[in-house]
C-alpha cells in the first residue's frame, strides 16, 4: 500500500506547481492590464489573481495536512500503538464539538507533533491523542477543530 500513497503526494506536488504557475501567469496578466489602464480589466485580473492565490493556499493546506501519510509507511515504528492507555472508552469526536477537559489533558497532548508530520498549530490549538485518532482541540474552549482518524496502527 506504499504506492498509493506516493502517487498521491506526487499528484498533491503537482497540483503544488500548477497553481504556483497559475498565480505567476495571473500576476502577469494583472500587470498587462494595469498597464493599458482599462479600470474594468484591471478589476477582473486582480480578482482571477485573488482566486489562483486562494487555490494555491488551499491546495498547500492540503498538501501539509496529508505529508504524514507518506511518512507513516516509511517509519511505522514511530506511529505504532505502543503502550499508550487511556481512562477513557472510545468515542468517535466529530469537528464543531465540545468536550471534556480530561480529554485533552496535558498526558494526552502531542508536544512534538512535528516529529509525526503533522501540521502546525497555532495559538490554542494543540494536537491531542484519542485512542487511535489525532484530535486537534482548541483547549481554552475544548472545541474540536479537526480529526484524522486511524493515525496510530
Amino acid at each position: 500500500s506504499l504506492i498509493p500513497a506516493v502517487a498521491t503526494a506526487q499528484t498533491s506536488q503537482r497540483e503544488l506547481q500548477r497553481d504556483r504557475q497559475d498565480v505567476r501567469e495571473e500576476r502577469r496578466d494583472l500587470n498587462r492590464a494595469q498597464r493599458s489602464g482599462d479600470p474594468r480589466q484591471i478589476r477582473d485580473e486582480r480578482e482571477d489573481l485573488r482566486e489562483a492565490r486562494q487555490e494555491l493556499r488551499e491546495d498547500r493546506r492540503d498538501y501539509n495536512r496529508n505529508d504524514w501519510r507518506t511518512y507513516r509507511n516509511s517509519n511505522r515504528q514511530l506511529y505504532s500503538r505502543g503502550r499508550w492507555t487511556s481512562p477513557y472508552g472510545y468515542t468517535r469526536f466529530n469537528t464543531g464539538v465540545r468536550i471534556s477537559r480530561g480529554y485533552y489533558a496535558p498526558r494526552y497532548v502531542i508536544s512534538d507533533p512535528w516529529r509525526y508530520r503533522l501540521p502546525a498549530t497555532s495559538g490554542y490549538n494543540r494536537w491531542v491523542r484519542h485512542h487511535n485518532d489525532v484530535l486537534l482541540i482548541n483547549i481554552r474552549t475544548g472545541v474540536v477543530r479537526d480529526v484524522i482518524r486511524g493515525f496510530y496502527w
